[in-house]
């Protein structure tokens, strides 16, 4: 006899817990409640949205004001929670990003990025508190949603101003002239999270000489986005992940005081290698909380639907393929934390804006990634016409998390990346 079985949840695929932090529990409830009351009633009406975001605003409202995640990141001298100089800052988020995703990846992926930019100045070993105290207020003393972007993507480029390994900024057409104390900044940017009016502060990729691949010439500058000679265009309508806009930036003699670079000639280089990292542990952490939600809401269908009198789940051929698509859900939450853990701790495991991170956290994001879509897609074919069904939510999960595969140059960036730090290539 069986017994009793204790019905399974998406608390039951493994997270390591020594990895967590200490207040992780208050987190994920916090943010399980809130995507419960404010996101998943909502979100088949975001396609539509994707311009006003009249449904979306509200729910970013009472995570990024209310329960004060737009605070996280900054000392707490200057109002913040201080996340950024704790040992949690990757752990942390990973389990935020993780349970936002889980109601919708673009709100997952917007807050993320929010964090983004803001990485490189607001999170030890390396705070300038500077900017710290110049830019915190503007998150901290308002009850409005606040957000960063980084804007790095351009129309000439695309994703190779991610491939420092390989261009070392040579492609980036964005320029910043120092004019006295001043930087003046030219140049076009595509695709940014957050922008399309949404941003307040641009992290902006520029280089100091055009064509160079000397790393000094590499430049990470900060620019409000009220600023004159800032534009951002409309919204773009894309085929998912309505709730992160995106949209045209362009830069026409921006002027912003010098002390705005991120840090100096060389270390703007190096320190961008974690924005990469942190970036693939972001997107890690948005395929697992939307594949946790598909499982969910597979579990329901194929223990309520019958055939040849018993549960779908019950049928040998159905078995085999939900557990294939929860074995991935669990090697991606472990893998994921793991990520995190490694990012948290520098001094055991190398500089999270190192080489040899970057290559790691990719290829973690390109597996879960790859995985992800062929998992969401079998479900969507195991619900038949209920899987393509709008009322159904599996197919915007599949739109949003093939986004979340193409990004940061797709599965063949992450594939050199990968390459060239474990086979020492020299010409990728």
């Amino acid at each position: 006899m069986r017994g009793e079985i204790k019905m399974r949840t998406i608390d039951d695929f493994t997270v390591p817990k020594e990895y967590l932090s200490p207040f992780d529990k208050y987190l994920k409830a916090a943010i399980r409640e809130w995507a419960d009351k404010e996101v998943i009633p909502y979100r088949r009406k975001f396609d539509e949205d994707y311009k006003e975001h009249k449904y979306v605003e509200p729910a970013f409202k009472k995570l990024m004001v209310d329960l004060g995640f737009q605070k996280s990141i900054w000392p707490d001298e200057f109002g913040g929670w201080g996340l950024g100089q704790s040992n949690w800052m990757m752990g942390a988020s990973f389990r935020v990003m993780q349970e936002v995703s889980r109601a919708d990846s673009g709100m997952g992926v917007a807050l993320g990025v929010h964090w983004w930019p803001l990485v490189t100045i607001a999170v030890e070993p390396h705070v300038r508190m500077d900017l710290c105290e110049e830019f915190a207020p503007m998150y901290v003393e308002t009850d409005t949603p606040t957000f960063s972007a980084t804007a790095m993507t351009e129309p000439q480029g695309g994703s190779d101003i991610e491939n420092l390994g390989a261009e070392t900024g040579r492609t980036i057409q964005t320029t910043a002239e120092l004019d006295g104390d001043e930087w003046v900044i030219n140049g076009h940017k595509l695709w940014p999270t957050n922008s399309g009016g949404v941003c307040k502060l641009f992290g902006v990729v520029c280089t100091t000489n055009r064509g160079s691949r000397d790393p000094n010439d590499f430049a990470f500058i900060f620019v409000p986005a009220d600023v004159k000679g800032v534009k951002q265009g409309e919204p773009y309508q894309k085929a998912g992940m309505a709730a992160d806009k995106n949209s045209d930036i362009w830069f026409d003699d921006v002027r912003v005081p010098k002390e705005y670079r991120a840090w100096r000639p060389g270390d703007d280089i190096k320190y961008f290698g974690e924005i990469m990292s942190s970036g693939s542990m972001g997107s890690i952490a948005f395929l697992v909380g939307a594949m946790e939600n598909v499982y969910e809401i597979l579990k329901d269908y194929v223990s309520s639907r019958t055939f040849h009198g018993k549960p779908l789940k019950e049928n040998d051929a159905f078995a085999g393929v939900l557990s294939d698509i929860v074995r991935d859900v669990e090697i991606g939450s472990i893998t994921g934390y793991q990520l995190a853990h490694m990012l948290d701790r520098p001094d055991i495991y190398g500089d999270r804006w190192g080489p040899e991170m970057v290559a790691k956290a990719r290829l973690y994001k390109m597996w879960l990634a790859d995985r992800a879509v062929e998992d969401v897609g079998k479900a969507m074919d195991l619900m038949g016409l209920y899987g393509c069904d709008r009322e159904h939510d599996i197919e915007k999960h599949w739109r949003d998390i093939k986004i979340i595969q193409l990004w940061m140059g797709g599965k063949q960036l992450c594939q050199m990346e990968t390459a060239r730090w474990f086979y020492e290539c020299e010409t990728l």
